[in-house]
């Protein structure tokens, strides 16, 4: 089904409507190289004189420029630890590509390839193990079947979250966790077995004791964890993927590895939302950052397809996998005389939403990164569970071919020319109350829909902001009952030249009912940047609710808990401030994108700092209690 939806709303970014409401936007801005979206934290090399480059150019180039199919670009490995980089030319898997360069010179490569210098990469001592009873596991604390991974609506029922709508204006920071040289933090925390689990930027399992944050055992792996934790109460179990496309599982009992697997042999695979468990398989979606690579005029854009992969959770052998986009093939040359290839992307960058009763798997997905655009962009789709066959799939907007190259006005932009309008949030089934369900779907284009969920018809579509490259729904929706709490981002300035109309602009929370997409409240949020850069007020993190209550964390820093019945704040906190933490460090927040809170037991897990993408670094975990 293709359904087209007001194209007309953009013309360079809604400039069309903002001249014809007679309004005055500023001018907009646009990037000249991907660098100009990274904020980072700390002294950074110059890629343009480090002694590194020329060392890449000479011993690795030929291969990470497109010259072998699996191996990741730079702006795949920029994304590494120096140190991963380090150990893989000196011990790992590139040990012989990296045979004649001294160890000086390996550590010459990662630091032009990640811009941080060696010498101020310092791991500092990991938080204390614990000892006595904080050591031990509670078995009695099953883990329950909420959240990401179990059951997308992110609510958490009143008996495991332990905290009452009266007691959220007494929260209080009880401790915090500085991530070792980190500037973003994309894994959900998840609380089992008495034992708060979480990943790091540089690819550390942490397994804290909630009450004192010392740890009962750390593992680390090759790359950042980008998921939230998935805990299997049966066999005790942790399910996450990484930044390399690998599905991890460990023993929740120790931290060691039961078995890793590579979900795609595409060299940009990636996999950013989590892995669902349902109906004996485990549902993963893969995810690809080869739309940066056109970025690059001279890269052939693009070969990735999306797809959601089904594996036996015990060994990770593939049973089956639903592609998105169609197979790509030679569609000509861009005006710099560089190959495209195409149909392409269609990434499915959340989790899966599985449906016992149905026995099937809902899931959306991005953009085509190259011309032309198809029938497999910017839709949901409904595939049965055991077979992986598609049962219905509903385009949401039409045409819609995007890349990196488009917000530098690069000839590696496709003729669309976007608009860039990702499903990029999980599909949340809801029962309104009737005996009906609807399938409530937030689209970065600012719109919130509601699809039959047996056909994929749509029933309604509500407006809640302009959307954009920045814009709309990102990483998550929440629903307490058949109330849904949609967060908005709607960035202002996107860095691509587009304008949008500040008069629909939707930054903040939402509440809609399920059954007919009518608004119930809106809290717009208030924009307190004064021009920080990095900074902006829109919602971009999944959102968590518990009876009563929404926690949002928003793009400046500021987490806030809403009373959901009015939209209200309750309390708020400023995760930007420097803040004592484990081990003598000072743990500082910044922008909150990707993962939302965790509730248990009346405590309140939540990261901050999101530094990429233009958007403000930060390195802290940190947990709230109702002070005593």
């Amino acid at each position: 089904m293709l359904l087209k939806t007001g194209r007309l709303a953009i013309l360079s970014g809604f400039a069309a409507l903002a001249l014809a409401a007679g309004l005055h936007a500023a001018t907009p801005t646009r990037i000249k190289s991907t660098e100009d979206m990274n904020s980072r934290a700390g002294p950074v090399i110059n890629p343009e004189t480090a002694p590194g480059r020329p060392l890449f150019e000479q011993h690795c180039a030929m291969c990470h420029l497109g010259g072998v199919p699996k191996a990741p670009s730079p702006n795949f490995l920029a994304m590494l630890a120096p140190d991963a980089i380090v150990s893989a030319l000196t011990n790992g898997v590139m040990r012989q590509q990296a045979a004649a360069l001294s160890p000086a010179e390996k550590i010459q490569v990662a630091e032009y390839l990640t811009r941080t210098p060696y010498a101020s990469y310092q791991r500092p001592a990991p938080p204390p193990r614990c000892k006595g009873a904080a050591a031990k596991f509670d078995m009695t604390d099953v883990p329950a079947d909420i959240g990401w991974g179990h059951d997308n609506r992110r609510f958490v029922p009143a008996n495991v979250a332990g905290l009452a709508k009266a007691d959220v204006p007494k929260l209080k920071l009880k401790w915090a966790f500085a991530y070792p040289a980190a500037t973003h933090i994309r894994s959900q925390p998840t609380v089992a077995w008495g034992t708060l689990f979480v990943g790091s930027q540089d690819g550390t399992i942490y397994a804290f004791d909630p009450d004192t944050g010392c740890t009962k055992w750390t593992t680390r792996l090759s790359a950042e964890v980008r998921t939230a934790i998935v805990a299997e109460a049966a066999t005790k179990r942790l399910y996450f993927g990484d930044l390399l496309g690998k599905v991890h599982v460990l023993d929740a009992m120790n931290g060691k590895e039961v078995w890793a697997q590579r979900m795609s042999d595409h060299a940009d695979a990636t996999i950013t939302g989590t892995p669902t468990l349902g109906g004996g398989l485990l549902y993963v979606p893969v995810s690809s950052l080869e739309v940066v690579q056109a970025g690059n005029p001279a890269y052939p854009c693009c070969t990735f397809r999306g797809s959601v992969v089904a594996v036996d959770p015990a060994t990770g052998a593939e049973k089956w996998r639903a592609y998105t986009a169609g197979v790509p093939v030679p569609q000509g040359k861009t005006s710099d005389g560089t190959p495209i290839l195409g149909p392409s992307g269609a990434p499915v960058w959340n989790s899966p939403s599985y449906d016992a009763a149905t026995n099937r798997v809902y899931f959306g997905s991005g953009e085509n990164y190259s011309t032309p655009a198809d029938d497999g962009s910017d839709a949901v789709f409904a595939v049965d569970a055991t077979t992986g066959k598609r049962l219905w799939s509903t385009q949401l907007t039409l045409g819609d071919a995007w890349n990196v190259g488009c917000m530098m006005g690069l000839g590696s932009c496709p003729k669309e020319g976007g608009p860039d309008y990702d499903v990029a949030a999980s599909p949340l089934l809801i029962d309104t109350g009737t005996g009906a369900k609807m399938l409530v779907i937030g689209q970065k284009s600012g719109q919130a829909w509601g699809l039959d969920p047996e056909t994929g018809k749509v029933r309604w579509m509500t407006r809640l902001g302009h959307g954009g490259t920045q814009g709309g729904v990102h990483f998550g929706m929440s629903a307490e009952g058949s109330r849904v709490f949609v967060p908005i981002n709607d960035m202002a300035d996107t860095g691509d030249a587009r304008l949008y109309d500040p008069a629909i602009r939707g930054a903040g929370l939402h509440a809609l009912d399920a059954k007919t997409g009518n608004i119930v409240w809106q809290a717009k949020a208030e924009d307190k940047c004064n021009g920080r850069k990095f900074c902006d007020p829109g919602i971009s993190a999944a959102v968590t609710s518990i009876p009563g209550v929404v926690f949002g964390g928003h793009l400046d820093g500021m987490l806030r808990a809403y009373d959901a019945d009015t939209g209200a704040i309750l309390w708020q906190y400023d995760t930007t401030q420097p803040m004592p933490a484990l081990g003598g460090q000072t743990a500082k927040g910044g922008s909150m994108s990707g993962p939302g809170a965790a509730v248990w037991k009346g405590k309140v897990f939540v990261n901050s700092g999101y530094g990429m993408y233009s958007h403000a670094p930060g390195n802290a975990l940190m947990v709230f209690e109702v002070a005593k």
